[in-house]
């Protein structure tokens, strides 16, 4: 239980330059299994993944990613979503990625890499992440919405400046002095 806190505490947002070493296809496996392991809405499992290793695919992958984000990553994970009704009107694909993404960032920290979730950076209206996609042979019912680089971080991650836990949590209600 303490590795799993360890790594909800200890995990960041890295954005600078990864090591050369390769990730191992183990790990980007274990990683996966992480991100399809999380909850799904009504069990409909909107969320599939493509783990890119290979520095060719890597290379036509990074020159459409404007601005440039995670290049030096040996390895990167893309996720892709499609929407299904789940329970009456109501599709739950973003909940899905989300918590796919975010057990998959947990993995990375517990295995000694970083990443950082870049999601707006690709869905923007230029839809960089269509173009992704179309490299990757990815079907159109799916959407390329997020992609994770992975790799041995060059530097240390920043702790970023985080509110305090009584600003943000409370017990019982909302405080009445707020």
């Amino acid at each position: 239980m303490l590795d799993t806190i360890n790594a909800v505490m200890t995990r960041r947002s890295y954005r600078g330059k990864y090591k050369a070493d390769p990730v191992p296809r183990e790990d980007l496996r274990t990683i996966m299994q992480a991100g399809l392991a999380a909850p799904s809405g009504c069990n409909k499992q909107t969320t599939s993944l493509i783990a890119v290793d290979d520095p060719e695919i890597l290379e036509k992958l990074h020159a459409v990613i404007q601005p440039p984000a995670g290049e030096s990553a040996p390895a990167m994970i893309c996720v892709l979503t499609r929407r299904i009704i789940a329970y009456r009107d109501r599709c739950f694909a973003v909940q899905d990625y989300a918590a796919a993404i975010e057990n998959m960032l947990l993995a990375i920290t517990a295995l000694g890499y970083a990443s950082c979730w870049y999601e707006g950076h690709i869905t923007d209206t230029d839809r960089i992440g269509d173009q992704m996609a179309r490299i990757l042979g990815v079907p159109d019912e799916y959407e390329l919405v997020c992609f994770l680089p992975v790799g041995i971080p060059a530097s240390e991650p920043v702790q970023p400046k985080k509110q305090s836990f009584d600003e943000r949590a409370w017990f019982n209600a909302f405080p009445a002095n707020r």
